[in-house]
């Protein structure tokens, strides 16, 4: 006899072919699973269980404990001190207001504003406060405040 005439359901060439489908199949479900982020995880920009952007709001705060607090209004964004005296300058003392303006973590939704006054004839009179101080309050803020979304996420 030369020749098979075996027309069964498991012949050699089936299985092999039955193979070859099963393993491309799998291969191709690796594959998919719609669109997936590469690269480093971050946590969200934009967490909002307050009025506006929590990570700034926690900086704000933070870089502001030294000072005390006269308002703060998380539902509005609004955190002002009252006025502070440093220690080794008593003639001179200070008063902050921090604004967030977005529920987003960017630097344009920070608003810094500072009131400097100085002693003079027994009271205090308006003095001016270097853009670089508001400036400087601000960055401290914002590099707080990225601090905070990469903790949050435990890296």
């Amino acid at each position: 006899m030369t020749g098979s005439t075996d027309t069964g359901f498991f012949t050699a060439r089936s299985l092999v072919t039955a193979a070859l489908c099963t393993g491309a199949a799998l291969a191709l479900a690796g594959c998919g699973g719609g669109k997936k982020q590469v690269g480093a995880v971050m946590a969200p920009s934009q967490v909002t269980t307050i009025g506006v952007n929590s990570y700034l709001w926690r900086a704000s705060l933070d870089s502001l404990s030294f000072m005390p607090l006269l308002q703060s209004d998380s539902a509005g964004g609004v955190i002002v001190t009252d006025w502070y005296t440093n220690p080794r300058n008593p003639g001179e003392r200070v008063k902050v207001s921090v604004i967030i303006l977005d529920r987003d973590l960017r630097a344009d939704a920070l608003k810094v504003t500072a009131v400097r006054e100085v002693a003079q004839g027994g009271g205090w009179v308006p003095a001016p406060v270097q853009a670089a101080t508001v400036q400087k309050l601000e960055d401290i803020i914002l590099t707080r405040a990225r601090d905070l979304r990469r903790n949050s996420i435990g890296g």
